[in-house]
């Protein structure tokens, strides 16, 4: 079975954006692992507002395919280069998905889709990019967890940024 992976830059204060959902102090000076990352997935699963950002800056085609959007707001026949998913029925389309054959999938975002497959215990994998800054404010990572969640701790990465990448899986899925 595939795996949900988690990928995501974030703050030490634990902030995915900054408070006007600004994104510029993401290091983007060295590879960081992507390119080995990008070869172990072939698709993408990200929120409306994800997706909207990266329409807006032309950068679609640099996803994998096949790009799954989850919205109950996006009109399919709008956006024919992706497949939209609906809240109603998420949880059997993200299970037939990942039962399909192929690589892992990149849960990219945002928070609240982040939160909808957390409260569906749905992430396999959690490997965040811990850039080095404090934020302050913003969109927090895990702003609307509930319940508490172990996570066991199974690699981390250091780099001459100070950006230092861990990686987790569920505590009793490893």
């Amino acid at each position: 079975m595939r795996k949900v992976i988690l990928n995501v830059a974030v703050t030490l204060d634990g902030y995915i954006e900054g408070p006007n959902g600004e994104y510029d102090w993401c290091y983007t000076d060295q590879d960081y692992g992507m390119a080995a990352f990008f070869a172990d997935i072939d698709t993408i699963f990200m929120g409306r507002k994800s997706y909207e950002l990266i329409i807006s800056t032309g950068d679609i085609n640099a996803f994998p395919q096949p790009k799954y959007v989850f919205s109950d707001t996006l009109v399919p026949a709008e956006h024919p280069h992706v497949n939209i998913i609906r809240k109603d029925g998420f949880k059997d389309a993200v299970d037939k998905i990942k039962d399909e054959y192929g690589a892992n999938i990149w849960l990219f975002g945002g928070a609240e889709l982040l939160t909808a497959f957390m409260q569906e215990n749905m992430v396999d994998e959690f490997l965040l990019s811990i850039h080095p800054i404090l934020l302050g404010s913003g969109k927090l990572l895990f702003s609307e967890l509930k319940d508490r969640v172990g996570l066991v701790h199974t690699g981390t990465e250091t780099y001459s940024s100070g950006l230092v990448q861990v990686r987790y899986t569920l505590a009793g899925t490893n």
